[in-house]
């Protein structure tokens, strides 16, 4: 083929410069990242990735030889009758009661605190210390204290209500709903402050003009809060939703220490079911096929979430 003697002219000096420096900061910024990609490979991806694998035998570590079974530990959850099948969908029920009846508190209360304490009070730093407080106690110190305070029989609450003329025989932490209401109540104590602190920082983050603005316009609070407050928290309100359904999802803790799943297995959720039947039972091969069950659950609301919340072009 002829050549028609026609050749490129060279990049520019400083464009080429331009690309290497590029180039440069972006192994700089790999080599920063290096040791968190590393520890995440090795306990987040791998553990992931081995999981799926033990999910598809029937897995006891006391056994040298683990048994392939394919999927046959997915199916089980869903046929009626199997070993696992009922009392895995009545602790992920017990999951889902909880979620539902905490996430609303957990949203609402903080967020109304959050918008009180951004307003110009005196005293508002002593009070963002005072909510966030609870949070960071240990789940192991939160459970000892609320189980001796609600004790049936011993507890101080219903001491208290006992003077105050109250019943003073409420079963806190032996019958439902009594459980969940002290389960719920304790949760959203120990936590409202983390969603609190989160929510002011967004608060912090909406321009003053668009509040002038909406003054001018004639709105009162209760507009400004619904026209400006809640549009401009819209990104952090969906971070703090997402964040706030896998934690309550995955919420054990406070039930193994208060209420011990009980009565009968009422508040045993779904991830203590799949700890006893992993460790205690040894059937880890189930528990591995619960576990990514209940992640493709959480997976799915929380793309529905993100959806649903998400800002409109």
């Amino acid at each position: 083929m002829a050549s028609t003697g026609l050749s490129l002219p060279p990049a520019p000096a400083g464009l080429r410069a331009r690309g290497g420096g590029v180039r440069r900061r972006t192994g700089i910024a790999y080599v920063f990242l290096a040791p968190f990609l590393i520890l995440f490979g090795i306990f987040v991806l791998w553990p992931a990735i081995y999981g799926v694998w033990i999910s598809l035998h029937d897995w006891n570590p006391l056994v040298p030889l683990q048994p392939w079974v394919g999927l046959q530990n997915y199916v089980d959850l869903f046929t009626a009758g199997s070993v696992t099948s009922a009392d895995f969908w009545l602790s992920m029920r017990a999951t889902a009661i909880f979620t539902v009846a905490s996430v609303p508190f957990l949203l609402v209360i903080p967020l109304l605190i959050a918008v009180l304490l951004n307003q110009r009070i005196r005293g508002g730093t002593v009070f963002r210390a005072i909510f966030f407080a609870p949070y960071v106690l240990g789940v192991a110190v939160l459970g000892v204290i609320w189980r001796y305070l609600l004790d049936p029989q011993l507890g101080v609450v219903n001491h208290v209500l006992g003077l105050l003329g109250l019943p003073s025989d409420i079963p806190w932490t032996v019958d439902v709903p009594w459980a969940w209401i002290s389960l719920v109540g304790v949760t959203v104590w120990w936590t409202l402050g983390f969603n609190t602190v989160i929510l002011l920082a967004g608060l912090k983050g909406i321009s003053a003009d668009l509040y002038d603005a909406a003054a001018m316009d004639g709105a009162g609070a209760i507009r400004k809060f619904w026209s400006v407050t809640l549009p401009g928290l819209r990104p952090v309100m969906t971070f703090v939703t997402t964040i706030t359904i896998l934690a309550s999802a995955n919420m054990f803790g406070q039930a193994y220490l208060l209420t011990k799943g009980g009565p009968g297995h009422a508040t045993r959720t779904a991830i203590m079911f799949i700890a006893d039947e992993g460790l205690s039972q040894k059937q880890m091969g189930a528990a591995a096929a619960m576990s990514y069950v209940l992640f493709a659950c959480l997976a799915v609301i929380s793309i529905i979430n993100f959806r649903l919340q998400r800002e409109k072009a």
